[in-house]
């Protein structure tokens, strides 16, 4: 079973390693027994499924979650259920492809028109006539 992302994009379950260990919070007596948190982890630098712009933003939207071996780390533990929890993850983990497929746009850089300077210095010119008419008469 692989994980699809987009119709180009698909991650194999080899690529994937998930690791269960017991969860802390809810569950009751369940959370001493049962490991129900899952750690999934997705080696993202070595994988051939993703180009490598995209695992440049990758990186960057994973933040704390990147690993110095160019590993994405997604840990889960809201649910009671082991395999709530590993569908969660695997759900977080597409999301962020997904999000780091979406290239950013170039920014423009754009100047301020001269009407605009002139209609800002009016306004603190006025401004100030405005607060000097506040003081005591001399």
């Amino acid at each position: 079973m692989m994980l699809r992302i987009t119709d180009q994009i698909a991650i194999e379950e080899w690529e994937l390693v998930e690791q269960f260990v017991r969860s802390s919070g809810p569950g009751g007596q369940n959370v001493n027994k049962v490991s129900s948190a899952v750690e999934l982890r997705f080696e993202a630098e070595r994988s051939p499924s993703l180009p490598e712009p995209v695992k440049r933003r990758l990186r960057r939207l994973a933040g704390r979650r990147w690993t110095k071996d160019g590993a994405l780390v997604i840990q889960v533990q809201e649910e009671r259920s082991q395999a709530r929890n590993r569908e969660v993850a695997r759900e977080r983990l597409a999301e962020l492809i997904a999000k780091a497929l979406v290239a950013p746009k170039r920014r423009i850089p754009t100047k301020v028109s001269k009407n605009q300077k002139r209609k800002r210095v009016e306004a603190k010119k006025q401004r100030a006539e405005v607060k000097e008419k506040r003081g005591w008469e001399r």
